[in-house]
């Protein structure tokens, strides 16, 4: 009698199988979920911060005038428009709609890109590039 394990087939790890693009972008959601939420708390802190009087303002205001401060509220804004692209994807599956292969790699792409173009297109508008001075 043998007492060896049976032969069953190993699951790939994460080094061999490659996730679909589908699963990228939903884990994507995910991570600009939580990093939403703490984004809020640093939110509340920034207007806390302002409240506080003059000085701790503009200390601020330079910090968030700095490269990474930039960077950090870009970041930031890109995961808003990111996570909303993606809800408003969820809404269109609940619908049933656009769940065959062909339409998820389409709407894959499609999320992507209007997530970068209204990023583009806030960030135009607020630094004065389209119709506006500030």
């Amino acid at each position: 009698m043998d007492c060896s394990k049976p032969k069953r087939p190993i699951s790939p790890h994460l080094q061999v199988y490659r996730l679909p693009f589908t699963a990228v972008l939903s884990i994507c959601h995910r991570i600009t979920g939580a990093l939403l939420s703490a984004g809020l708390v640093l939110l509340v802190g920034i207007l806390l911060g302002a409240v506080m009087g003059e000085r701790t303002y503009e200390w601020i205001r330079g910090l968030l005038a700095s490269i990474p401060g930039q960077t950090l509220l870009w970041g930031y804004i890109f995961a808003l428009v990111f996570h909303t692209c993606h809800g408003v994807r969820h809404l269109i599956w609940d619908s049933l709609r656009g769940l065959d292969r062909a339409s998820l790699f389409r709407h894959n792409l499609i999320e992507l890109l209007v997530a970068f173009l209204s990023t583009a297109l806030v960030f135009g508008f607020t630094q004065g590039l389209w119709g506006g001075s500030t």
